[in-house]
């Protein structure tokens, strides 16, 4: 038996060294991502917090409707969706609030797991000038390159959070540019919400204005981009 042991014991030790590969971590949370994307097409939670919410009020309820908004957020369940049911739950001031504290907590959550299971195994993997070129922007103007992201709708929230992750960028720059940048689209929703029972009146339609002018601008950004790394003067 006593043979044994040191059998036993380096078997661990290999099986510890494993699990605190940066493969393994980056499996992790490809696993963690799978379930939470799983776990949404089953319950669609979303639906649970529009038509299912608790029976709170004030500071409370603004409380538990972020914390379930972030992790929603982080499970990709879209934000636009959040954004209309804080609005209509709690109005615009109350729903803008709670739905800025959930987008910046679910910014936070994929930024940490992203940084803490995937960095390691995914910067070695950096290869192209695009991919290159948004890691060291991220890396040296963080704030401000996230400001932008944020601002100017089009980049995916989850790939945001995560390119953010793989960056040198600090978490401190980057939940300050994700709480200021998500203001205004967040703010349009959340406005779209409120006064979704009355959709002829000014704020209502200044809202579906501001959504419907991003929207388009970001259509427009990304066939430019396209059309720019396509063309044969980039090659």
């Amino acid at each position: 038996m006593l043979d044994r042991l040191p059998t036993s014991t380096g078997h661990a030790v290999r099986c510890t060294r494993a699990l605190r590969s940066p493969w393994a971590r980056l499996a992790l949370l490809v696993a963690l991502l799978m379930g939470a994307a799983t776990a949404v097409l089953l319950w669609q939670p979303q639906h649970l917090i529009m038509d299912g919410w608790p029976q709170l009020s004030g500071a409370a309820a603004l409380a538990l409707f972020g914390a379930a908004y972030g992790v929603c957020a982080f499970a990709f369940v879209p934000r636009p969706l959040l954004n209309v049911a804080a609005g209509a739950l709690f109005g615009t001031q109350g729903g803008l609030v709670s739905a800025l504290a959930g987008t910046v907590l679910g910014a936070g959550l994929s930024f940490c797991l992203g940084r803490l299971l995937g960095r390691a195994a995914l910067r070695p993997l950096l290869r192209g000038r695009l991919i290159t070129s948004v890691d060291r922007q991220l890396s040296r103007h963080g704030f401000r390159s996230m400001l932008a992201i944020r601002l100017f709708p089009g980049v995916p929230f989850a790939a945001a959070n995560y390119s953010a992750a793989v960056s040198h960028m600090r978490l401190g720059p980057f939940l300050l540019a994700t709480a200021i940048g998500s203001i205004p689209n967040t703010a349009a929703y959340v406005i779209a919400g409120s006064r979704a029972s009355s959709p002829t009146s000014p704020a209502f339609l200044l809202a579906m204005g501001f959504i419907a002018a991003t929207g388009l601008g970001a259509v427009l950004v990304a066939a430019r981009a396209r059309r720019t790394r396509n063309s044969p003067s980039s090659g």
